[in-house]
């Protein structure tokens, strides 16, 4: 059973060329005969090879889409009647690739292109640990990236000043490498990464000595970074052109910047709402209180109807998480109510216990009170 090409390359199906071109060069080079003596590599070789033929190219890659590999295989297309009639360009490159016939030259022109030109830096990513009321509240943070940045002394070329790349002459500058098989049917041909540039298409015979040849250096720059308020934990930042820089003058790649929030301790999040618990007394429950609590924005008058219940839960509207995107619009401030029934009480406190339960008419025991709390707080 035909492996899926996507899963070949690991890339997914919606990968840009330039993840695609990524995913090969990585993987040839690890996987490559020269370079890798375990069994089945030469195999996977070929296979990652194949896969990178087809997906690699538009047309290639629209047919296996549609139709699977029989749209990309020797057979040629879809089935009889489903293809589009007068897609030469398509039948082009199967002919090419298995027989070495119409359209090689230009499609290797085109191949040295895309090689030698600019190509687009790779993506970063930064976990980032914020503490809880920088989450609410957002702000900016300093950061330091390691990161591969353009060499200005070579202008991102690789070679010493005054000096140029040389086009490959193993690959012609197409960076692969064509091995003619005579079959039966045909010259099939394998096409591999090409062992002199190492896919590049092209030598620098003298490098910069700044860059080392690599036309980018690595660096650590300083970032000042804007949090928005109300992030949560796993919220990704995306910061544009701030990856490695790209090659032979390509655009740079971008920072994803990952959000882990530390946990509080008074405080709970729950979306844009905002959980804690006040504990209070069994004489503030009776009669009724105002208390100072704290909130994210600082401490602030509560008011305790009397009679309140234990678990009874309060609401401070608009005093919880701004609503990321909406910083206007807030969550609320969810307070749970713990009343605290002493485990002993004075003489005193136990007199006059004992006359506001004959006033009630409770019964209490000798030692005990709770029948008193028992009512109040059933």
């Amino acid at each position: 059973m035909a492996r899926d090409y996507y899963e070949t390359l690991g890339t997914s199906r919606d990968a840009d060329q330039e993840e695609i071109k990524r995913a090969y060069r990585r993987l040839a080079r690890k996987y490559h005969p020269d370079v890798n003596k375990e069994p089945g590599a030469e195999e996977t070789f070929k296979e990652i090879n194949r896969a990178n033929e087809v997906l690699s190219e538009p047309e290639l890659r629209a047919r296996y889409d549609r139709f699977g590999e029989a749209g990309v295989s020797s057979g040629g297309g879809a089935a009889p009647g489903y293809g589009d009639a007068g897609d030469m360009g398509g039948f082009a490159d199967i002919f090419d690739a298995f027989f070495n016939g119409f359209g090689g030259a230009a499609g290797q022109q085109q191949t040295t292109r895309r090689r030698n030109g600019p190509a687009r830096g790779e993506d970063l990513r930064l976990d980032l640990k914020l503490e809880f009321q920088e989450a609410i509240f957002g702000g900016e943070k300093e950061i330091r990236i390691p990161h591969l940045e353009a060499c200005n002394t070579c202008k991102s070329t690789g070679a010493k000043p005054g000096s140029t790349p040389q086009t490959c002459s193993t690959c012609g500058g197409a960076g692969q490498v064509r091995r003619n098989t005579r079959t039966p049917f045909g010259n099939f041909t394998q096409v591999s990464v090409c062992p002199t540039c190492n896919g590049d298409g092209q030598v620098i015979e003298d490098k910069c000595e700044v860059c080392n040849g690599a036309g980018r250096k690595q660096e650590t720059k300083k970032l000042k970074i804007s949090i928005p308020k109300g992030v949560d934990n796993g919220t990704k930042l995306r910061i544009g052109k701030e990856g490695d820089a790209g090659l032979r003058g390509g655009p740079a790649g971008d920072l994803y910047v990952y959000l882990h929030v530390e946990e509080d301790a008074k405080f709970r999040r729950e979306g844009i709402n905002i959980l804690s618990q006040v504990k209070i007394s069994y004489l503030q429950a009776i009669l009724g209180s105002h208390i100072q609590i704290d909130t994210v924005d600082g401490p602030t008058e509560l008011n305790i109807p009397a009679g309140i219940q234990p678990n009874t839960v309060l609401k401070l509207e608009q005093k919880g998480v701004p609503r990321l995107g909406n910083e206007v619009s807030r969550g609320d401030h969810l307070l749970t109510l713990q009343i605290d029934i002493p485990a002993k009480v004075s003489n005193e406190e136990r007199e006059l216990l004992e006359k506001l339960a004959k006033l009630r008419g409770d019964r209490v025991g000798k030692g005990g009170i709770g029948s008193i709390f028992g009512n109040v707080f059933k």
